[in-house]
């Protein structure tokens, strides 16, 4: 990797970083904001549904403005956005403390929107830099460094709520603004990534791309709706099961956190790294395995839940799992369209996820009140209805048809503006012909 290219990566990489915070951070933060705003710990878990809801509603949009007007074009003012909405939060007690959930409930929704053209965008634009095989390790490193997030933000926000409950969310601001002023110096976005072509056309690339990978898409984005919609679901309630429970609080707790994502970040990097020379035979195997790697887990989580030891083991597992099918799903997902609808493919990826996270903690939260069979054998059969549908119905080559025809060794053709116009004039021509009369057959054909 060249020396601008790093600068590129290690500017990319800040984004999912930092929005990993968004929820993570505020998981051991959880059992402190309901004792102090006397709320139960659904309320104070909407406070992450909302954000991710926010962000699911408006990733498309970001998704669409970054192939019309470019990437950075995009992401540079929604972490802006982002660490406004973490502002509000933080003054919120400071300033209104009659009206703190509901600004904290606002607070995050504002940061929603901001995260609606971050992450998905960042991959995108990874995808016009990175080419070849060398975009599943930038991937891979890309869900890494989210993982990196997932691993340090409750140790962050343990740390920092020693000072007071509401510190955490100053955090946002501060490395969000960050993060933007390094993508905007650092960051290179290639040429010929935007599309100036009119809504109806753009509409027509991404029907071809839908016809063509539809399928597969939809098996992709249900995988990482449930691995994200798993996550949190679980940490949410480990968080509150630690200090109810067992007495963990503090940095003690995010550390004890911190134990599943810090597996799954690892994973995330050396799958990434090992699809590279890989990527055409294990794509669709790695989201199989990792399915079935967190079925596994969520059955062990049935028998040994009651046990902090066992139960971190077995959600550590279901991190392995995730690390696994993650950069591979990325991977495929990012490879199954040309560079001026990958923005938008991504973002409709984007919000399945944000949508899993959204509503793990809820669901979770009232399965176990039910019992453990609904939680923990359900999420098992879940995983592995995830798992039938992708192994019948994703068509790994299929989705890596980009990366073999116009970026991988083997193929010399450019993908960009001078491929998809060449895709519309082809497309106009067979219609024309479809609608042209054939030359008249028979003795009065003109000769």
């Amino acid at each position: 990797m060249k020396a601008e290219t790093r600068i590129n990566f290690a500017a990319l990489a800040t984004v999912p970083f930092v929005m990993v915070l968004s929820n993570s951070m505020l998981i051991p933060v959880l059992p402190a904001l309901q004792k102090a705003l006397h709320r139960s710990l659904l309320q104070v878990g909407l406070l992450i549904t909302v954000f991710s809801c926010a962000a699911a509603l408006v990733i498309p949009v970001g998704g669409y403005l970054s192939d019309r007007f470019g990437r950075k074009t995009v992401i540079v003012p929604c972490l802006a956005i982002f660490g406004a909405g973490g502002l509000l939060c933080g003054l919120a007690p400071l300033v209104l403390p009659g009206s703190t959930y509901a600004l904290l409930m606002a607070g995050r929704a504002i940061q929603g929107v901001g995260a609606g053209g971050t992450y998905q965008v960042a991959m995108a634009l990874a995808g016009d830099i990175f080419r070849s095989r060398e975009r599943s390790k930038v991937l891979g490193m890309l869900e890494a460094s989210n993982g990196l997030g997932k691993v340090v933000s409750p140790i962050i926000g343990a740390a920092v709520m020693v000072i007071a409950w509401y510190a955490p969310f100053f955090v946002y601001p501060l490395l969000a603004w960050l993060a933007a002023l390094f993508v905007w110096r650092a960051v290179r976005e290639p040429e010929g990534t935007t599309t100036r072509r009119p809504l109806g056309s753009f509409v027509r690339g991404l029907g071809r791309v839908l016809r063509r990978t539809g399928g597969s898409l939809f098996a992709c984005f249900l995988a990482g709706g449930l691995a994200l919609f798993f996550l949190f679901g679980v940490l949410s309630y480990y968080s509150d099961f630690l200090e109810q429970r067992h007495g963990v609080e503090g940095v003690a707790r995010g550390l004890i956190i911190a134990i599943p994502v810090a597996v799954m970040a690892l994973v995330s990097y050396l799958s990434g790294t090992f699809l590279v020379r890989r990527l055409r035979q294990i794509s669709k195997l790695s989201v199989v395995a990792g399915l079935g790697l967190v079925a596994a887990a969520f059955v062990i989580m049935f028998f040994v839940h009651r046990s902090v030891v066992p139960f971190t083991a077995a959600i550590s597992l279901m991190g392995f799992g995730n690390g696994v099918l993650l950069p591979s799903l990325n991977t495929m997902i990012t490879s199954a369209s040309g560079s001026q609808e990958r923005g938008t493919v991504t973002a409709l990826y984007g919000t399945v996820r944000f949508l899993g996270a959204a509503f793990g903690p809820p669901a979770f939260d009232r399965a176990i009140k039910v019992g453990t069979v609904l939680p923990y054998l359900g999420s098992a059969a879940l995983a592995v209805a995830g798992l039938v549908v992708a192994a019948t119905v994703i068509r790994q080559q299929r989705m890596l048809a980009k990366l073999r025809g116009g970026e991988g060794p083997e193929g010399g053709r450019p993908e960009g503006r001078d491929r998809d116009a060449a895709e519309e004039r082809r497309a106009t021509d067979a219609r024309r012909m479809r609608l042209e009369p054939g030359p008249t057959r028979g003795p009065n054909r003109l000769t």
